[in-house]
């Protein structure tokens, strides 16, 4: 009896770690203060009021806010994968009045997939012993405390 009830405690707390995982980051978006941002009548001051500061804005053009908010979902130790996507553009005119409010899901984001395991870099390809050796015979060089460098005297 007390063999199974081990068993069954082992096997609960192994199934526990390997539960869901779902988070949220970014804006936490409300669809009843969305829908109170209106073109024409609200400006910057109201926005920020409503919804609060934007995650970013646009990098040529500050009369462009955007509300990025993005969910996730994870088992065990599997990546996360994104169950949801979303992004507010709210644009401005010259005088910060809103001009349009869009809202877009998933279909906007890309997937970047990075370039190897390294960052390519121009110059010259050293190998392992280059670097590690690379530096010998360089003490007392041309530097700043070395003969005719910018140390003191």
């Amino acid at each position: 009896m007390r063999l199974k009830l081990m068993i069954t405690l082992a096997a609960a707390t192994a199934l526990a770690g390997c539960a869901g995982i779902r988070d949220q980051s970014g804006y936490i978006a409300s669809e009843e203060l969305v829908q109170a941002i209106e073109p024409g009548i609200d400006n910057k001051e109201s926005v920020q009021a409503t919804l609060g500061r934007p995650t970013f804005t646009g990098q040529f053009d500050d009369n462009q806010w955007y509300y990025v908010s993005r969910q996730t979902s994870q088992f065990a130790f599997r990546r996360p994968r994104v169950t949801d996507a979303r992004v507010l553009a709210i644009s401005f005119d010259a005088q910060g009045n809103v001009v349009s409010v869009n809202e877009t899901g998933e279909e906007l984001a890309i997937n970047i997939t990075p370039n190897g395991d390294e960052t390519p870099t121009l110059g010259r390809e050293r190998s392992f012993f280059e670097e590690l050796f690379g530096g010998i015979g360089q003490v007392g060089g041309l530097g700043p405390g070395g003969p005719g460098g910018g140390g003191p005297r």
